[in-house]
């Protein structure tokens, strides 16, 4: 069973980010304070649950939350600063978008650099012991798969509808027969045979 708080402060938000191992698009995050009362059976780690549950939970959670925010982080940022700390950086803009101000702030994962001065804390698969996280790797989910879904009207040889952007096996096939696109990560390692990134970018 999830758990409601891990601080004694009545404004604790939870964030969690999503597609931080893609070869494509964003990494989007997401920050949301939940009512003292939130109650919702189905919802844990948003790996842990199927694509159908976590659009029949993404609407439930945003009506019942006090505030949530979600952040897409582009490629050419991720790039630039590198992806944890656009990971970082993404989970960082969510709060400070959230009103009320959070008083305490709850991670998923071992990293974070603070924000407003405000406390934190990192927890190591806080998505599958809080609610609050749990709630907000929902939303990062399927707000990034909705994202990606766009994407793929303009790319569809890449299928980024079904694979989202991660490095399957279609994904990377795709990569060797059209070259990368502009919403490529260029500095990931795209193929495992890559020694240098000297693909052709399609415009």
């Amino acid at each position: 069973m999830l758990l409601t708080k891990h601080s004694v402060y009545q404004l604790e938000t939870g964030t969690d980010e999503a597609g931080r191992g893609c070869l494509a698009g964003p990494v989007t995050a997401a920050a949301i304070l939940l009512p003292e009362d939130f109650k919702m059976e189905l919802l844990n780690d948003s790996k842990q649950l199927t694509e159908k549950v976590r659009e029949k939970l993404r609407p439930l959670i945003e009506q019942q939350a006090l505030c949530y925010h979600i952040v897409h982080i582009e490629p050419i940022v991720i790039d630039e600063i590198n992806i944890l700390n656009a990971s970082i950086l993404a989970m960082q803009e969510c709060i400070k978008n959230l009103t009320p101000t959070p008083q305490y702030i709850i991670v998923d994962g071992n990293r974070f650099k603070p924000v407003n001065d405000i406390p934190h804390s990192c927890i190591i698969k806080g998505d599958s012991k809080y609610l609050s996280i749990a709630a907000a790797s929902v939303l990062a989910k399927t707000h990034r798969d909705e994202y990606m879904n766009r994407l793929h009207e303009e790319y569809p040889m890449y299928n980024w509808k079904k694979n989202k952007g991660y490095p399957t096996k279609e994904h990377r096939d795709a990569i060797r027969k059209y070259g990368l696109t502009k919403y490529h990560r260029l500095s990931f390692r795209q193929l495992p045979e890559q020694l240098e990134l000297n693909f052709p970018e399609i415009k």
